[in-house]
């Protein structure tokens, strides 16, 4: 089909089970699926078959929950290296896209450019690098730090960590590689190009060696919404992932983003806003709140304490009463967005922390929809209508089952309004969300000094 119409853009967010925090202890769920790559094979094929944009992996470098009681009652705490397990899913898959988180602070541009240019040669076209920078103290203690960097100091290294990748990918021009063996010629040395960074963080020689990608650049995403994360996200990002809660949130924070971009000579359209959907899907109201209450009712409270916790910054709340109101919290180091999200839902809300741990439990903060297909197929087309998302990162709550209602149910719902495809648009992943493919800086700094007039 044309892009003669905006279409609604839709990402797969996989977590092992699922995203509610009790989905291992699911009946329909494969508990060990996190090192199962049948499992995650089985995922891809549901969402490449519905003409999802994407699948996604976040990630963190470590076993974040410390508080043991908790940890070996959720199913967080194994789980595949998402590059690698992209790489094998790149092969048992043909047009969808690869995501993964992979983290500015604890990462050297070189080794990160190098894996997902790997990877956008081996899928054709189909990587996305979800820049993040690291928000946990446990993460920072197996990267010999003594303490997790400061928020301030996170970021300005991940601009300078972003503009390293950028140049890398940009090492050689498109058409390089001759390998023409009659006259020798591998490759034109005059389309190599030697970065030679020397910045406050990081000095990397370069070039890259791997040659220019499939895409140009796999697609960039970012997921901050702090102050210094939106900034960030308007110079760099391509995708954004982000938590809303309400519609008002989701179009303050996308009119906002939009508006940035000029400031950087970038064109709105060439940004993808996609506020994450936990979506739980009934063919009856009745049914479908009968499967949320279903699922809610596995929730151990030492889990969902502890999941609330460290969604508040690692503020310890086990010595507020679970049933009392949910207590100011002091500046975390952490992640300050999704801090403050959880603190203007309680009060908006008039919550307790266990009320809050139990809303949290599924969509971590993330905006939760329980209801029909065509219930759940509205909201999103409000959001997608009145300037609150270009799309949708769907957060199904256990797996294999609720992504595969969600592509059976809600896509078929979303095709029938003209709001999704019906088939692939390209081939990368950049045709598919309608993003351009970045010219060479070298080539496009050539074009200009010719375009100069001689005086």
């Amino acid at each position: 089909m044309s892009e003669s119409k905006r279409q609604i853009r839709l990402g797969a967010f996989l977590m092992e089970t699922g995203h509610h925090i009790a989905a291992w202890r699911h009946p329909d769920t494969h508990a060990s699926g996190g090192l199962d790559f049948q499992h995650y094979a089985q995922l891809a094929q549901i969402a490449e078959r519905a003409k999802f944009d994407a699948v996604f992996f976040a990630d963190s470098v470590s076993v974040r929950d410390t508080n043991l009681p908790s940890l070996s009652r959720t199913a967080r705490a194994d789980h595949f290296e998402p590059l690698t397990l992209l790489s094998a899913l790149s092969v048992v898959t043909q047009n969808i896209g690869l995501i993964a988180t992979v983290s500015t602070t604890f990462n050297e541009p070189y080794n990160l450019a190098r894996k997902f240019a790997s990877l956008d040669h081996l899928s054709g076209g189909r990587s996305g690098w979800n820049l993040v920078t690291s928000s946990t103290e446990s993460e920072a203690l197996n990267f010999s730090f003594e303490r997790h960097p400061e928020h301030s100091e996170r970021y300005e290294r991940a601009k300078e960590f972003y503009d390293v990748v950028a140049g890398l990918w940009d090492s050689w021009e498109d058409d390089a590689f001759l390998r023409d063996k009659e006259s020798g010629v591998y490759f034109d040395q005059d389309k190599l190009h030697v970065l030679n960074h020397r910045g406050k963080h990081f000095q990397v020689r370069g070039p890259l060696n791997v040659a220019r990608s499939p895409q140009g650049w796999p697609v960039v995403v970012q997921a901050g919404a702090s102050e210094a994360g939106k900034e960030l996200a308007a110079q760099t990002a391509e995708v954004i992932f982000v938590a809303h809660q309400t519609l008002e949130e989701a179009q303050t924070f996308y009119r906002d983003i939009k508006r940035r971009l000029a400031r950087y000579g970038r064109q709105p359209e060439h940004l993808k806003i996609m506020p994450g959907i936990f979506p739980v899907i009934g063919r009856t109201e009745e049914e479908a709140r009968a499967k949320f209450d279903a699922l809610q009712d596995l929730i151990h409270p030492t889990v969902g304490l502890s999941l609330l916790t460290n969604m508040a910054g690692g503020v310890d709340l086990s010595h507020y009463p679970l049933d009392g109101p949910f207590p100011e919290l002091p500046e975390t180091n952490g992640g300050k967005s999704r801090q403050r999200l959880l603190l203007d839902l309680a009060r908006r809300e008039n919550l307790t922390i266990r009320d809050l741990y139990l809303r949290i439990a599924g969509a971590r903060g993330h905006q939760q929809v329980i209801g029909t297909p065509q219930s759940i197929a509205d909201q999103l087309q409000q959001w997608f209508e009145e300037e609150g998302a270009d799309g949708f990162n769907i957060m199904s709550p256990w797996l294999p089952g609720g992504l595969s209602e969600f592509a059976d149910l809600v896509v078929p719902e979303l095709q029938r309004r003209g709001l999704f495809r019906t088939d692939y648009e390209g081939r990368t992943l950049r045709e598919n969300l309608g993003l351009p493919r970045p010219v060479n800086r070298h080539v496009l700094a050539a074009k200009e000094r010719q375009a100069v007039p001689a005086r």
